[in-house]
């Protein structure tokens, strides 16, 4: 019984004392004066009032006002390690200012000079087909077939092919595609091609990594480099010259070149980082997946800009080769003309490859 008369009174006393407090008084109203509607002047400030600095002529203004709630610096405390008591990677860290000197750089530098790279070597491979033209044959061909490549060759190159055009489209949109896919489609077409490709570029990677690695073993053997192969160098291969073709084994100077500068460097460098990018998982921290993501953007280009080269010489840049890649065999003619090092160890039998259609001819000059 007790308790109860104790709490009665303690919320007894609160309604009491609400009853006991005067009424606030309404504000007095006053009649219209001649100086209504006008903005009234600003209040002087008093001597004790805190004095605003005003910024010297022509600086901007700033909304920055002692005392309120002014927008966050972000050299402050947001930027450094704190406690967190998430576990993990960079979890104690709430603003990260490289972030912002990545995007700068990657939507800035990177985004325009590697499009400039793009569009500066389709221009010379245009300009050296309008000029050279497709590269003939200087004879004529024979009939005999070599074999170029076998099926498991064939399928390891296309397989890296497909998947590498694949990659190549998704990630010029991804890079590039606010700039030449959003005007004309629009932000909610442009929003699921863009998630599309990201989903493209993800699944394929790791296959395109796959077939990276397939290439590498069964083609290293013929890459490797020999005196020969800086003298082709050196002179482009006398494709451009009147002595003729310098001599070459199965793969000729630039075609190692790109192996070994392309398929290996390139290579090598995109699928690490694109690993990187690809799964996060991994617990690595934003700053290296920044960095990754601008090396694999950059290596990625240059490797698209030799893709086109490459592609170039082996379709219509140069007769018969596309032949070798698509259905596996070479005309005896391209073989002497463009490989005479290969064709004489095919000829001989120093090769596993074969010769169909008849006996191989001695080339021109041969005792």
């Amino acid at each position: 019984m007790l308790k109860v008369l104790i709490l009665a009174a303690a919320l007894a006393l609160p309604l009491a004392a609400d009853a006991q407090a005067p009424a606030t008084p309404a504000p007095p109203t006053t009649a219209p004066t001649k100086n209504a509607g006008k903005v009234p002047e600003a209040p002087q400030p008093t001597p004790d009032a805190p004095k605003v600095a005003t910024p010297p002529a022509g600086q901007p203004s700033t909304t920055m006002v002692p005392g309120w709630n002014n927008p966050p610096a972000w050299g402050g405390a947001s930027e450094r390690p704190q406690y967190a008591s998430v576990p993990g990677h960079e979890t104690n860290r709430l603003i990260q200012v490289e972030g912002r000197e990545w995007r700068e750089f990657r939507n800035g530098p990177v985004t325009r000079y590697a499009g400039w790279i793009i569009a500066a070597v389709i221009a010379v491979l245009m300009l050296v087909y309008l000029l050279k033209g497709q590269i003939k044959l200087h004879g004529a061909r024979t009939g005999r077939m070599i074999e170029r490549f076998n099926a498991v060759e064939r399928v390891s190159h296309w397989t890296m092919a497909i998947s590498f055009i694949f990659l190549a489209l998704s990630g010029v949109i991804i890079l590039w595609g606010k700039h030449i896919v959003l005007p004309w489609l629009g932000y909610t077409g442009f929003s699921w091609l863009t998630i599309v490709s990201k989903n493209i570029h993800n699944f394929v990677g790791p296959l395109f990594i796959f077939s990276l690695l397939v290439m590498f073993l069964i083609y290293v053997k013929d890459n490797l480099v020999t005196g020969r192969d800086i003298e082709w160098l050196v002179k482009l291969g006398g494709l451009f010259g009147k002595g003729g073709e310098v001599p070459s084994g199965r793969f000729n100077g630039g075609e190692k070149a790109w192996f070994w500068g392309g398929l290996v460097f390139l290579g090598l460098a995109v699928s690490v980082t694109g690993l990187i990018l690809d799964f996060p998982n991994w617990n690595q921290g934003r700053e290296l997946m920044q960095q990754a993501n601008v090396i694999h953007a950059i290596a990625a280009v240059l490797f698209i800009s030799g893709a086109f080269g490459h592609a170039y010489l082996g379709t219509i840049g140069m007769e018969g080769a596309y032949e070798g890649m698509r259905h596996g065999y070479v005309d005896e003619t391209w073989a002497k003309e463009h490989h005479s090092l290969w064709y004489e160890e095919v000829r001989d039998g120093k090769r596993p490859e074969r010769i169909v259609g008849g006996a191989a001819q001695p080339a021109a000059g041969d005792d």
